[in-house]
């Protein structure tokens, strides 16, 4: 999150007649979630995205009354001029909750989805290592990048550098190298097709195909053997 940023997120779960909502608030947006076509035989989920404060939202426009103006990221407006981007930020908010939401529909094995990342990969002709996903530093690897933190922006060499260095560098070269160590993780797991980068940045999310896998091996991982044995 950035420093500057004191909001709060809450998250509410009701129960009506029609069917359950649950809505996840912050600083007057909000997702939510409806299963009112809720049936004997299942239901069909629907998501909602909602905006009502745009400040923490930036669009690329010109300058309010200088249509013709320098464009830069400025904050949205209320008004309709701006509907464009809010119905992208909308759409790419609910896209990204399903997209979440799917990943823990996942009909693999764990072995299956290990032995998958356990062989080395080419990428960019070269060759990138097997991942272990029981390892210390791969496990960690993975629970950094499937964060909750970085869904929606997604992550950057810095961001994951103050997860895995908490301290302060203290001098250049020790920055550099700590830069270093992290891109040659951020290779791996594109490597291995578990992140992409997004156009025209340097950030990174998860793919889909690498959400499904990370948290299903995650959670694998953090269950008890009473809880594997009843759910096989």
């Amino acid at each position: 999150m950035p420093k500057r940023f004191q909001g709060e997120v809450v998250s509410a779960l009701k129960q009506r007649a029609e069917g359950i909502r649950i809505k996840h608030r912050l600083n007057g947006n909000s997702v939510k979630l409806y299963d009112k076509a809720y049936t004997s035989a299942g239901s069909v989920l629907r998501a909602e995205t909602t905006l009502q404060q745009g400040d923490d939202i930036w669009v690329y426009r010109p300058k309010e009354g200088a249509p013709e103006g320098k464009l830069s990221w400025r904050p949205m407006r209320r008004g309709i001029a701006d509907l464009h981007r809010r119905a992208e930020v909308s759409r790419q908010a609910t896209e990204r909750y399903l997209d979440a939401l799917a990943s823990l529909e996942e009909d693999a094995t764990r072995h299956e989805l290990v032995q998958r990342l356990s062989q080395p990969r080419g990428w960019r002709k070269q060759r990138a290592r097997a991942l272990h996903p029981f390892a210390p530093e791969d496990r960690a690897l993975l629970e950094a990048v499937s964060r909750a933190q970085f869904t929606l922006n997604g992550f950057r060499n810095r961001d994951l550098r103050t997860v895995f260095f908490p301290q302060d560098a203290g001098n250049e070269p020790e920055a550099r190298r700590r830069s270093a160590w992290v891109s040659r993780r951020l290779r791996l797991l594109r490597a291995h097709g578990l992140i992409h980068k997004l156009p025209g940045t340097h950030r990174y999310q998860l793919t889909v195909g690498g959400r499904k896998a990370i948290t299903a091996i995650l959670t694998a991982l953090n269950s008890t053997v009473k809880q594997l044995v009843a759910a096989a």
